[in-house]
């Protein structure tokens, strides 16, 4: 298990909170997501071999979220 921590921009509420976790939590391979909406942070828990940080960032942006890089 590997984990990863993205600056995220434009979350403000519980609606974007849900919104990252259901948009990363498709994906084959993210185990856990935690959004800390005051500190603009999603880590996420994952499985190296089944999902790669371009595809978990692509998650975010779909939702309309920006990762900072």
């Amino acid at each position: 298990m590997e984990n990863v921590t993205f600056q995220v921009k434009g979350m403000s509420c519980g609606h974007c909170v849900k919104a990252v976790e259901r948009g990363l939590g498709q994906l084959e391979g993210v185990e856990k997501v935690t959004v800390q909406l005051d500190a603009g942070t999603v880590e996420v828990a994952y499985k190296g071999d089944q999902v790669t940080i371009d595809q978990m960032k692509a998650a975010i942006d779909d939702q309309g979220y920006d990762v900072v890089e």
